[in-house]
């Protein structure tokens, strides 16, 4: 890895940078929680997620998608 290894968040957390897993390059880790963080979601010593994969088009097999509709009259 390149770059920063460590940051801070406005809310006080601070951040470190490790290498990640197959789908996401860099797992983005809760180093130290600030004591006047309210966020429920920064737990110190557990990644913050990326939900990249989330966001890929589904591999699912989708129904077809139906024609344009006329009107009458």
């Amino acid at each position: 890895m390149k770059g920063f290894s460590r940051a801070r968040l406005s809310c006080g957390c601070q951040l470190r940078f490790r290498d990640g897993v197959e789908g996401s390059p860099v797992a983005v880790i809760i180093d130290r929680k600030a004591s006047g963080c309210r966020l429920s979601l920064h737990v110190q010593g557990l990644p913050v997620y990326d939900y990249r994969e989330a966001l890929r088009p589904s591999t699912r097999v989708l129904p077809p998608a139906e024609g344009e509709y006329e009107e009458e009259g």
